[in-house]
């Protein structure tokens, strides 16, 4: 803000205001000032505030109140004497909408568009972040243990999701991270496939995408599942490729390192070997309060990594009318190297073999 030139700022994006005092609900945003910062909230959520964070100056709005007027009447409040009248706000957060009713209360401040101010600091988690990570991926791994175990050729995906979904609950989750990916047989060729009614025994494969949210963190993994006892020379030889081309990649993961560059080792490899316009995705992407943040593993993408960075690393190949092969891990970024936080996730060829 100093660097700037920008007295006070305003964030809206619910996560970022989480992220930034604490607290869990939403509805809330988070004003802050080269002096204070002050939460803005409505009545429903006065006790948890008051729970969640304690010693945070917080306003509660009465019910006659619009969001923006209790904003402006805060702003004035606060930045009495300030100059410049300048307000950073999130534009990736802020609607045009919103932008319009604020300016009505606030017709003598200037509206600065910012960017990524919050969501950088997030790149890098502390301590308590990367544990409930761990966590969430320990939850994982049990839930995706007894589905694996559990499953049977008649189910549907349907069936599959939910039962994988209850079971990460029944484990400790507060939540699914994101929506759940099953997809059998030539519908894993779908990098993001929707669960329908196509049972496990009509394909010789069972792609799983699926994650834990767990105190407001995430985690993401993919297995593909092979559902036949007698698997196919093809279905060997691309998922060993796939296999092949993610070991590589996460074996280069070190503070230092560009993001294009390990995209680089796995993409080399899978062009290599004759599958490269199949495999048109990033190589992976940050995660934490979201499921997707960034940076990414990418083509383009020049930055730099640096420890604490936690990113899962999801190489796939993907053939139309056949199927589609990923194995995706969560990889944290150390002060030396790496640490794989799935680990425990079986992923060799053999290991992927149910019997239903």
């Amino acid at each position: 803000m100093k660097k700037e030139g920008i007295p006070a700022f305003l964030t809206t994006d619910f996560t970022n205001v989480s992220y930034l005092t604490g607290f869990a609900g939403d509805d809330s945003y988070l004003l802050l000032t080269t002096q204070s910062e002050t939460l803005v909230s409505d009545f429903r959520y006065k006790e948890q505030i008051a729970g969640e964070c304690p010693g945070l100056q917080a306003y509660v709005r009465p019910v006659e109140e619009s969001m923006e007027n209790a904003v402006g009447k805060l702003l004035r409040e606060l930045s009495q004497g300030v100059k410049p009248k300048r307000l950073g706000v999130e534009a990736d957060s802020m609607t045009l909408a919103q932008k319009d009713r604020f300016a009505k209360t606030l017709d003598d401040w200037e509206f600065v568009p910012t960017s990524g101010w919050v969501e950088n600091l997030r790149v890098v988690k502390d301590k308590w972040e990367i544990e409930e990570i761990r966590r969430a991926v320990q939850v994982a791994t049990k839930a995706f243990e007894v589905t694996k175990a559990s499953l049977r050729g008649d189910q549907t995906e349907i069936e599959v999701r939910n039962f994988l979904d209850h079971q990460m609950k029944l484990f400790g989750a507060d939540d699914v991270g994101f929506s759940s990916i099953v997809a059998v047989g030539p519908w894993a060729a779908l990098c993001h496939a929707i669960p329908g009614t196509r049972r496990v025994c009509e394909g010789e494969l069972l792609l799983i995408d699926w994650g834990v949210k767990l105190n407001g963190y995430v985690s993401d993994n993919t297995r593909t599942l092979i559902t036949t006892a007698k698997p196919s020379t093809k279905l060997r030889k691309i998922y060993d490729i796939v296999l092949k081309a993610q070991t590589e990649a996460i074996k280069a993961i070190a503070p230092g390192k560009k993001c294009a560059d390990i995209d680089a080792i796995a993409r080399g490899i899978i062009t290599d070997a004759g599958y490269g316009k199949y495999f048109g995705h990033g190589l992976g992407h940050s995660f934490g309060r979201h499921v997707h943040e960034n940076p990414r593993f990418n083509t383009v993408s020049d930055h730099i990594l640096r420890p604490g960075t936690v990113m899962t690393v999801e190489p796939g190949i993907y053939l139309p009318g056949w199927g589609g092969i990923r194995i995706e891990d969560d990889v944290l970024v150390t002060k030396n190297a790496h640490e794989v936080l799935s680990e425990k996730l079986p992923k060799q060829f053999e290991e992927m073999i149910v019997s239903l």
